[in-house]
């Protein structure tokens, strides 16, 4: 797995999971739907890199 796209995957669930919560403390549920989706596409990247380096072995 690359840093760069290791660092990026773990961003985006940083600021997903942020953006999540505090659109829920705001009681905004369309935002905290986009947090929870772009900290579930930051989990998708990162598994996507793992199953690229198992098939690198």
């Amino acid at each position: 797995m690359s840093a760069k796209e290791k660092a990026k995957a773990k961003a985006e669930q940083i600021i997903g999971k942020a953006v999540q919560k505090t659109a829920h403390m705001r009681g905004d549920k369309s935002t905290e739907a986009k947090g929870a989706a772009l900290g579930v596409r930051g989990k998708a990247r990162e598994r996507k890199e793992k199953g690229k380096d198992f098939f690198k072995k």
